[in-house]
């Protein structure tokens, strides 16, 4: 008999696999990052599609293979229709969800992270706070979670200064609660670009997806 278990999780990448299936990336606040398998998830009408789907958040039930998990059933609290409905938005939400599958580790628990991206794409569908800062608060909080960020990057803009320093010693759930002037985002704007370039190696395809919309 298989044991089960039950992981409370969110879907951040999903990839087909043979006629029929898909292979996820689930980051999970019981055993950090994953993969598993949604057999079926391509056939219409199967439940596993809608477990299969990037954004889709809540608790899966799942055995545990040789190599990766096998999806068997899950609790979908949360698909972030809002975020998928909206072209910009769902740009912005899968590049959030590349920047966390570049930071996080398989098995390595981070509860800080996956608090941030929810909370992240909940703001999404929020019209009161630009995408533009959503996008900035993400990455200076992800990279802060990391040990990869700079405390006084050489702002001017006092708002711009104390907006960074709330960004790094706040909670995930206290970060959406703010807008700022132009002047202050785009001062941001220009040091994280600069911050990202000096930490990560990696180039975000979907940013190039983001970039070209707006």
């Amino acid at each position: 008999m298989r044991d089960f278990v039950e992981l409370t999780g969110i879907v951040i990448k999903s990839m087909p696999i043979g006629d029929f299936d898909r292979r996820v990336t689930i980051f999970t606040k019981e055993r950090g990052k994953i993969y598993a398998f949604a057999k079926g998830a391509r056939r219409i009408n199967n439940q596993m599609m809608g477990f299969a789907r990037i954004f889709a958040y809540g608790k899966f039930k799942l055995y545990e293979g040789r190599d990766s998990y096998n999806i068997v059933n899950a609790d979908i609290a949360n698909y972030f229709e809002e975020v998928s409905a909206d072209i910009e938005s769902t740009c912005y939400g899968t590049y959030f969800l590349e920047m966390l599958d570049y930071y996080t580790k398989e098995a390595l628990v981070d509860i800080e992270s996956l608090k941030l991206i929810y909370y992240t794409l909940l703001a999404l569908t929020k019209k009161s706070i630009p995408n533009r800062l959503v996008r900035r608060i993400f990455e200076l909080k992800l990279m802060t979670i990391n040990g990869e960020y700079d405390l006084t990057p050489g702002l001017k803009d006092k708002t711009a200064l104390y907006t960074w320093e709330y960004i790094i010693y706040s909670k995930p759930e206290k970060l959406f609660t703010f807008v700022i002037t132009e002047e202050a985002l785009t001062e941001i704007e220009k040091y994280m670009d600069i911050m990202i370039g000096k930490y990560i190696d990696r180039h975000f395809h979907s940013l190039d997806i983001l970039e070209d919309i707006l």
